[in-house]
């Protein structure tokens, strides 16, 4: 079992066993896990500096909304990490009810729901989105 965890470290160019981690839980939750249009698909992403979120149909393989920390209006922001995964989940909730979305699939991308993630998670849901 760990020269299969190994090789397929070394075919995906994954770094750390951390890294490998995340990746498992991902495929994992990418097998129950889809976007349709009626309820798209809400992925995060997290670096050590920003935080993405994007809303996607994964039927028509279409991003429909996508917010990101490292936009005009959130960059100049200043703040702990969670306060502005905060602001991005209320942003990403604004947009989506614009563009007719009240109902998501939530996608936590192979990332435990604790910190930054549940922060955006709540800001969305008081946003008004459905998860």
């Amino acid at each position: 079992m760990a020269r299969l965890n190994n090789q397929i470290i070394n075919q995906m160019a994954i770094k750390s066993r951390k890294e490998f981690r995340r990746f498992r839980i991902k495929k994992r939750i990418r097998k129950i896990v889809e976007g349709t249009p009626d309820r798209p698909r809400m992925t995060v992403f997290r670096s050590c500096k920003a935080i993405y979120v994007q809303l996607i149909d994964d039927q028509a393989g279409k991003t429909l909304v996508a917010v990101s920390s490292m936009e005009k209006g959130m960059k100049d922001i200043k703040g702990a990490k969670t306060e502005i995964a905060k602001l991005v989940g209320k942003h990403v909730a604004e947009k989506a009810l614009q563009a007719g979305i009240e109902k998501v699939v939530f996608d936590r991308n192979g990332y435990l729901y604790h910190g930054r993630v549940k922060t955006l998670a709540d800001a969305a849901r008081e946003g008004g989105l459905k998860f």
